[in-house]
């Protein structure tokens, strides 16, 4: 059975029998070799020689790519012929952690899958017997990608299309993991001759989630696999349940009347050394131009030669989809908007969502293109404008929203697109003060930097939440009592002034 922490939060690092590993300090890893294997079939074990090593995953990148730093005094770059078209296989994990495979990064010869060097960088001799250099690798689709091109059209589900790529020999020929959702939508989709990634990133552009009501899905590679997901399936459970977030992170470590070694390793695990906001959501003047509130968007029918207008607005929607802090324990959406519903100009009653004209999009679409009346996203084409207006404006509050970067002692577990809890205290007298009622609560790991150097193991997280933890407050949408153009006598009219002299002399 696993510890739960003083907290009452979800198990970190469970308990573990006698016959296991446990972590030393937060920040522990096991990381026994790096192999570098060439093209000849040598092997070389390049761990003791290490700097650094660095995995990059992220849910806006097809691959997981990384770099690893060398220090090298015996001249191995140059006895492994080292030249691009090298393998790196290593297994790294968290002490004590029961997560199976799930909680390790295998990138081993027998139970994982090496990742593939395709570039060396800043080769630099820091003296007579000391060369350091940058070794860059990614995983094996990515440079499968890199060759191939598809060319080809399927029909059906849009998800088995994804995975007739990803395992199609003459594509990507992939045997890692896929987590996919399934998609709600079918369509036949013409692939013209795109890289594998780029027909997916198409396929995902037009996906909808077949038990939510978002838009669009997002493709990517963390170290356990592949996934093809909305998303709304990273922050619930079959799309209107609460997901339990995969750790709770905390700005100020608790303190505990009795700590026992254990009890410390805990609570440095789920402590954020360092953090700081990259974006926040009130970026009104950007989120505005971007269509984020408002968005008017005219669909041209090509084969009917007609055209329907369709206004998107923020506060129209959303509480029809999912969001970071909206899920409840009963599965129904709460409306917490992350910009509140109030008037915007001083002397009318309008708010950010009443001005479709922000940005006003363009896009064609086409009945009968493979003999079925459809659209873009495989529905009846009267939706498509309504279905682009509500994709632009999910992407921008993901993307555009709150972004939150922090670096957490590494756990191996954890992987981008993960839910996780972030408890912001900003009041440092205060005991037991309050987390900040706007930017604490549920993110969703965008990125990661899995860090190891030569003595702890870090994670440098980005993350992000498309809604705020306590809403601004409903309300009245007028608290101000404003009215439509209660204009005074001075603002009655557009003031004029006619300036008759060209130009002003002074002397």
């Amino acid at each position: 059975m696993g510890y739960r922490n003083r907290r009452g939060t979800i198990n970190v690092i469970p308990t573990k029998t006698a016959s296991e590993e446990k972590p030393e300090f937060a920040g522990d890893y096991i990381l026994k070799h790096v192999f570098i294997h060439n093209h000849v079939g040598e092997v070389v074990d390049v761990k003791n020689i290490m700097i650094e090593l660095n995995i990059y995953e992220s849910i806006y990148k097809n691959a997981v790519t990384g770099t690893i730093v060398i220090a090298d005094t015996t001249n191995q770059i140059a006895k492994l012929k080292i030249q691009g078209l090298e393998r790196i296989s290593f297994q790294l994990s968290t002490p004590g952690v029961k997560y199976g495979k799930e909680g390790v990064i295998d990138a081993s010869e027998k139970t994982g899958h090496p990742f593939h060097v395709y570039k060396i960088t800043d080769r630099k001799q820091l003296n007579q017997n000391l060369t350091s250099y940058t070794l860059h690798f990614a995983s094996r689709e990515f440079m499968r990608n890199l060759r191939t091109k598809v060319s080809q059209a399927y029909d059906g589900t849009l998800d088995r299309a994804v995975i007739d790529i990803m395992k199609d020999e003459n594509y990507l020929d992939s045997r890692k993991k896929l987590r996919f959702e399934t998609t709600g939508n079918k369509d036949k989709i013409v692939i013209p001759n795109l890289s594998p990634f780029d027909a997916i990133n198409m396929i995902a552009s037009r996906s909808i989630p077949e038990k939510s009501n978002g838009v669009g899905y997002y493709f990517y590679e963390t170290t356990r696999g592949f996934n093809f997901r909305s998303w709304e399936s990273m922050i619930t459970s079959q799309g209107q349940f609460a997901k339990v977030p995969k750790q709770q992170f905390y700005n100020q470590p608790l303190k505990m009347a009795s700590e026992t070694k254990q009890d410390k390793i805990e609570k440095e695990f789920e402590s954020v050394e360092a953090y700081e906001f990259v974006n926040n959501f009130h970026d009104v003047a950007i989120n505005t131009i971007l269509g984020t509130y408002g968005h008017k968007v005219i669909t041209h029918n090509l084969y009917t030669k007609s055209y329907d207008i369709d206004d998107y607005g923020y506060h129209d929607e959303f509480s029809k989809t999912a969001h970071t802090d909206t899920i409840g324990k009963t599965g129904s959406y709460t409306t917490k908007f992350a910009v509140a519903h109030t008037p915007v100009d001083y002397d009318n009653a309008k708010n950010l969502s009443d001005y479709p004209e922000s940005r006003v999009s363009l896009q064609p679409t086409s009945s009968f293109l493979h003999d079925e009346d459809v659209g873009r996203y495989g529905l009846d084409t009267k939706v498509d404008g309504k279905k682009t207006g509500q994709g632009v404006s999910q992407y921008n509050q993901i993307v555009h929203g709150t972004a939150l970067k922090m670096t957490v002692k590494g756990q191996s577990y954890i992987q981008a697109g993960d839910l996780i809890e972030f408890n912001l205290v900003t009041e440092q007298s205060v005991r037991n003060a309050d987390n900040d009622p706007r930017f604490s609560g549920n993110y969703v790991i965008t990125k990661i930097r899995h860090k190891v150097d030569k003595t702890q193991y870090k994670m440098i997280l980005e993350c992000a939440k498309d809604s705020v933890a306590t809403s601004y407050g409903s309300g009245s949408t007028n608290p101000m009592g404003y009215q439509d153009n209660p204009k005074t006598a001075s603002q009655e009219t557009l003031q004029l002034e006619v300036i008759n002299n060209d130009w002003d002399f002074y002397i």
